[in-house]
Parts: structure tokens; sequence; C-alpha cells
């Protein structure tokens, strides 16, 4: 299978690609995966690093062919506040929980995630439901600008996980303890 080898950069390159691959967030994060093209095109992207790719960077093949990215749509929320202070407010509690976000001025895009839903509403945003290209700050792996890159990339998606996971029991705890004092009245 030929491989793809190079990455140019959307705007640094011109002519017309021989093909077109439509990729989902985490596929536009990759080292190394085997991809086909919307024209069937069939090759192997092989990076000698893991490189965030952007809607209209272009994969050079061995033969010099060039394949165009395309960003898929996602289901994703976009979370609008009533005020910047709501916003500012829903905006840590995400970047807290390391959950990679898209951040447009003045609303937030997140992938759906209805424990979260209901945390932002709770929180005073509101909360719809598109499908669009998800692009979040600071690459694949959430910890954006704040954080560095002091965690690595390698454990980077577990480690997400490993968060969500232990801020969501948490949540609950808290849930069962306002259950308990009702039984006491």
């Amino acid at each position: 299978m030929i491989r793809a080898t190079k990455v140019h950069d959307a705007g640094a390159w011109t002519g017309s690609p021989s093909d077109k691959v439509e990729l989902d967030h985490d596929d536009r994060h990759r080292r190394r995966m085997a991809m086909t093209g919307d024209g069937g095109l069939e090759f192997l992207l092989d990076l000698p690093k893991a490189v965030a790719l952007r809607a209209g960077d272009a994969l050079e093949l061995e033969d010099g062919r060039l394949v165009e990215v395309a960003a898929a749509p996602e289901a994703l929320v976009e979370i609008a506040a009533h005020d910047m202070g709501h916003l500012v407010k829903i905006a840590w509690h995400l970047g807290n929980r390391h959950l990679p976000t898209q951040l447009l001025g003045d609303r937030l895009r997140i992938r759906r995630d209805h424990v979260i839903e209901d945390m932002v509403v709770k929180l005073g945003g509101d909360v719809a439901v598109i499908n669009a290209p998800f692009d979040p700050e600071g690459g694949a792996y959430g910890h954006g600008a704040v954080h560095g890159h002091d965690h690595g990339h390698a454990h980077g998606h577990e480690h997400g996980h490993s968060h969500d996971h232990a801020h969501g029991h948490s949540h609950d705890h808290n849930h069962d303890h306002g259950h308990h004092h009702h039984h006491h009245d």
C-alpha cells in the first residue's frame, strides 16, 4: 500500500489533489493509519510523528500525489451562557475535566456527553446539539494551553478517560449527600 509521508499545511500547497479524506477529530491526530479517500484511493498515513491535521491540509504520497484533508462533521454540543461570567465558569469546569473544548468567542463546543450537558445546564448554560467539524484548542489531547505539554502525549488519551470517571463518581456522591439531607426532614 502506498504511504503518505508528508503533510502540507492548508494554503501551502497548490494543484488539484488526487483524492480527499474526511476525518473526524481523533483521526486527524494520527501518526500511522490506513486511510481510504472519498474516491477510493487507499494509502497508509506513515508520519515520523503524530501531527494535528487541519481541514485543507494535504497529505503527500510517495509518488508525489496529494490527498486533501477534510474535517468530518461530528455530533457536538454547542454551549452558550447568559453572560461571560457563566461561560467562563463553564469553560473552567470543562478544562478541569480535561475535556477537549473548542472556543468560539461567546460559545463553547464539546463532544456530546449527557453527564456534562446536565452539568452545563445547572451552571446556567444553554445547550444545543449540532453537527459540525470539531477543532478543539490544544490538539487532540485536550490539555490545552493552560496545562502545557508536561503531561506528555503518550498517555494523553487514557489520562482523559480516567479523569472523567473520577470526576463522574465524585459528582454522584454529591447528589447522594443531597438526598440524604432530604431524608432527615
